[in-house]
């Protein structure tokens, strides 16, 4: 009998112990879409140096991507985990589920120190936007990146046939005197995929249309948040309902 106890007192052991694992792997998930959704706040309050609306207004796709980091010493490097949506063709949220990703990418030369930086891709092509789902997109080859315009002065010239098809903007912490993030390659993160929607092997599709997924409420405050910037500036100071414009095609 007492072996039996100290049987069924190691399989409990084990059970609390894997638990334990996966409700960190969980919260992981979680708490990197609580932080994006904070950085999207945060960047779009900057007084007078905000992401122009329209640039929202008129995108396909939108990522955050809290804390990348990038050191140097001689070789460089640098890697972020974020979300990203995209524009949902009709029917129910004109923004899809956020799917997870992660930014990857190196450098060589000299440099010295470490920088942390948030930062903001705007997808203005629907190109650029399939590379995402079809697993892999490397800024700067199969997509042209640009450093995206500023401020409210800069409201006009989003208007103009810009040729980049990917915005970014970044707020640094660290040391560098910028952040260059062409040359990364942006990958669908599937393990915080599955972590975060409690899934497994979810496939963007699935995520894009709702498929077998149900999203949590920081999912739904992120999109919240991209939702508040999407809207026509008019709406935004009235506080009316959420109405997004669609992508000029």
């Amino acid at each position: 009998m007492r072996q039996i106890r100290k049987a069924l007192f190691a399989v409990g052991a084990v059970v609390l112990i894997l638990g334990s694992a996966a409700g960190a792997a969980d919260n992981e998930a979680t708490l990197k879409a609580r932080e994006a959704t904070q950085v999207l706040s945060e960047m779009l309050d900057i007084p007078d140096r905000a992401i122009p609306t329209s640039m929202f207004r008129n995108a396909y796709g939108v990522a955050v991507i809290p804390d990348v980091l990038k050191v140097g010493f001689f070789i460089g490097g640098r890697h972020g985990e974020g979300l990203f949506v995209m524009r949902t063709e009709g029917g129910g949220d004109d923004w899809s589920h956020p799917i997870f990703i992660t930014l990857t990418g190196g450098s060589i030369g000299w440099q010295l120190g470490a920088q942390q930086a948030d930062i903001i891709l705007v997808f203005k092509t629907e190109r650029s936007v399939e590379g995402i789902l079809e697993g892999k997109i490397t800024l700067g080859v199969d997509a042209a990146i640009a450093a995206g315009p500023l401020g409210r002065q800069a409201e006009a010239s989003t208007d103009i046939d810009l040729e980049a098809e990917i915005f970014s903007y970044a707020k640094s912490k660290g040391f560098f005197a910028g952040l260059t993030i062409e040359g990364s390659v942006i990958q669908i993160d599937h393990g915080a995929n599955d972590e975060f929607y409690g899934g497994e092997g979810l496939s963007p599709e699935d995520i894009i249309q709702g498929r077998k997924v149900r999203l949590p409420r920081e999912g739904r405050d992120f999109l919240e948040a991209v939702r508040d910037y999407s809207r026509p500036a008019a709406e935004q100071e009235d506080q009316g309902p959420h109405q997004n414009e669609r992508p000029a095609v």
